[in-house]
């Protein structure tokens, strides 16, 4: 049986309405840095040192490890380098 997903793909993988607005968040703030650090064309270790984060954390950033994240360390990341993290989530 096929199961048809309406809204996001957080939507289906989380059962908890909460839980899915919270993937939804994390996505759009590792969107929103990884496009900084791209578009900075920021080595890991430089955007680190702007992020105010050790390289290790931006390596798990830039392979997409979201489960490795809270959403507080990625505000605090995004807003150490000028990104409002309200815009980013909305």
């Amino acid at each position: 049986m096929r199961h048809i997903t309406k809204g996001s793909v957080f939507d289906a993988l989380e059962r908890d309405p909460g839980e899915a607005v919270k993937l939804k968040v994390k996505a759009a703030l590792f969107d929103v840095l990884i496009a900084y650090i791209e578009e900075h064309k920021l080595t890991q270790q430089e955007a680190a040192d702007r992020m105010g984060v050790q390289r290790s954390r931006v390596g798990d950033l830039m392979r997409g490890q979201i489960s490795r994240f809270s959403i507080d360390a990625l505000v605090v990341m995004a807003g150490r380098v000028g990104i409002d993290p309200i815009k980013a989530a909305a």
